[in-house]
Order: structure tokens, then sequence, then C-alpha cells
């Protein structure tokens, strides 16, 4: 099933109903930030590769603070959502359906819960069965690369009864939850991911300060 055209829906109301100015829980953007480059990864190319290709970074830094701060009003705001909304290019690349499931149905999950989860009072939202499974074959597919960086064993468990082993090693934590916290978790959010830990007490301890992500 496709669930990126509907995920970009929540999305777009997800930064409409907070507004500009919001906080989110990517480090040093507001909610104008965060449109932004939502837009701007869709419809700029050396945005798309600053992304992706480190000497691009600064172009794609600039680009997005650039664009936030001409979105600051209410009104410029919701027009930048819009054209968010409306999706990518005829001939991009993320027009076709593969490459849109790929590059966008776990970058809108996470954002929409990066605005959803930046407030003191937050709740998870009650996910469709064939979307978490979506998601979950997604976070399978990433976990090793989002976990490269823990000196542990990660074994992500699904409640469902699956279970994925993301990278191996000697000492093992197991890390238990639905695959959208798990996706939160494994994205770095791990302060506002509602997962659980089985293994060894220093073990778990070592996970809780490791830098996971991308």
């Amino acid at each position: 099933m496709q669930f990126v055209e509907p995920s970009r829906e929540v999305l777009a109301e997800t930064l409409l109903a907070a507004g500009p100015g919001a906080e989110t829980l990517c480090e040093g953007w507001r909610t104008q930030e965060l449109a932004a480059h939502l837009y701007l990864r869709e419809h700029s190319p050396k945005v798309g590769l600053g992304l992706v290709i480190k000497p691009w970074n600064k172009v794609s830094e600039k680009a997005t603070a650039r664009l936030a701060a001409e979105s600051s009003t209410p009104e410029a705001f919701a027009q930048l959502v819009e054209k968010f909304r409306a999706g990518p290019p005829r001939l991009s690349p993320l027009s076709l359906r593969a490459v849109d499931h790929s590059a966008n149905l776990i970058e809108f999950f996470v954002h929409t819960e990066d605005i959803r989860r930046a407030t003191d009072r937050w709740a998870p939202r009650a996910l469709d069965a064939d979307y978490s499974d979506s998601l979950w074959a997604e976070l399978v597919k990433r976990a090793a690369i989002l976990y490269r960086s823990v000196d542990l064993g990660i074994v992500l468990v699904n409640p469902a009864g699956l279970r994925h082993v993301a990278k191996r090693a000697p000492v093992s934590v197991a890390i238990l939850g639905e695959p959208g916290e798990l996706l939160m978790h494994a994205n770095g959010r791990t302060g506002q991911a509602l997962v659980t830990f089985e293994g060894q007490p220093d073990a778990v301890a070592l996970l809780q300060t490791a830098v996971v992500g991308p």
C-alpha cells in the first residue's frame, strides 16, 4: 500500500497547526526551517546534494536558512507548506513511487513526530497496522547504518513478534517498541522514543549515552 501521500498530508497539517516559530526536535530548527528543508530537498538539486555530500552542506544550510527567514510570517509559512504539500516536480526522481517511498516514508513520519513531540504534552499516534508494517520494513533496511556508531550489538523487537539483529557484537541490548517508536530511537530521537531495553545494566547505560542516527 502507498503511505507516503497520506503521510505528506499529515505532516503538512501538523506544520500548519504548529505555525511558524514553533520548536521541533531538530536541533536549531523551528518549524519554518523544517518546512524549508522539506520543500528544498524535493525542489532544489543543490540542496538535495548537500544533504548527502559533505562539501555541499553549506549550500544546503544557507538555502534552508534563507527560505526559512522568508517564511517566518503566518502567510508566507502557509504558502511554503502548501508548496511542500503539492509534492515534487513532475520530472523529479521523487515523482517515481518507489523512490518516493524509499526517500520519504521515514522522513515524513519522523519529522511529523519532531513537531508533535517538541511540546511538553504529547501522546503517540495510533497507527494503521499496514502503515506500521511498512515503517518496520524500512527500519530493517536501514538499522545497521543508524546504529553503526554504537559499540554494542543491537536487536530490535517489534510487539508483533518480529525481531531484527541490527548489529552483532559480544554484548547486545534488545530495544523493544512499536515500529514508529523504534524508528524515532534509531533516528536519534532517543529521549522522545517510547521504547524499553533488555540487557546488562552497563550495556543499557552505554546505549543510552551513545550517538544514534543518520
